[in-house]
């Protein structure tokens, strides 16, 4: 059984991963704002698969690695921490470009917005922690296997992110054209995502969490 605790921690520990700038958001925005709402759509069906292989793949087989190997995960998360930092001096640094600014990309047939969903996902830093590092702090081995627990939590985390990715999809062309026409708006988010992403990168930096055992 989760606890409630648990539940409410990795939603909002998703919230706060999935709603600041990262490759998955600047991908489906600019498909969306460029190809339209079906394109961003397709695509987000890639990224979801994205996250259902890392929860696999994490309570399957990674966590044993990490165990085995402490140093690696370590050189996994600093890596991760120091990618968000990369992400927020891109959005605090004079002449940085917000997330909903309008990029121009070549269209692209659904099976390839699919396929690059996909490949941007896998290849995110950030999904990586979340599942490597974040989601296993709330598997508690008192409540029962462990394996079905990090499941359990990573399926919240893929219901949370997937949805509130929707959201994007279907309102970044009217959200890139309101701020487009409010260039200090657009400054206040860069700065506003720029905050919480520095935050996130020092406080991933800091934790001293160990992956969790599977059982």
């Amino acid at each position: 059984m989760l606890e409630a605790g648990a539940v409410l921690g990795v939603t909002a520990v998703s919230l706060g991963m999935v709603l600041t700038p990262g490759p998955n958001m600047v991908y489906l925005v600019s498909r969306s704002i460029t190809q339209g709402r079906r394109a961003g759509i397709v695509s987000l069906g890639g990224v979801a698969l994205g996250f259902l292989v890392y929860l696999l793949a994490a309570n399957l087989g990674l966590s044993v690695v990490f165990l085995a190997v402490p140093g690696l995960y370590a050189a996994v998360k600093f890596a991760g921490a120091g990618y968000l930092a990369w992400l927020a001096w891109q959005a605090l640094r004079p002449g940085g470009t917000p997330v909903f600014a309008v990029r121009e990309v070549p269209h692209d047939p659904p099976r390839r917005l699919f396929a690059m969903g996909l490949v941007t996902n896998l290849l995110n830093p950030k999904i990586a922690v979340m599942y490597l590092s974040l989601i296993p702090q709330f598997v508690d081995p008192r409540d029962g296997h462990v394996l079905l627990q990090g499941v359990a939590l990573g399926a919240v985390q893929i219901a949370v992110s997937v949805a509130v990715n929707l959201a994007i999809v279907l309102a970044a062309g009217s959200v890139a054209v309101f701020l487009a026409r409010r260039p200090s708006w657009l400054r206040v988010q860069r700065y506003a995502m720029g905050s919480v992403l520095g935050a996130l990168a020092v406080g991933l930096a800091l934790d001293d969490s160990r992956p969790a055992r599977a059982a």
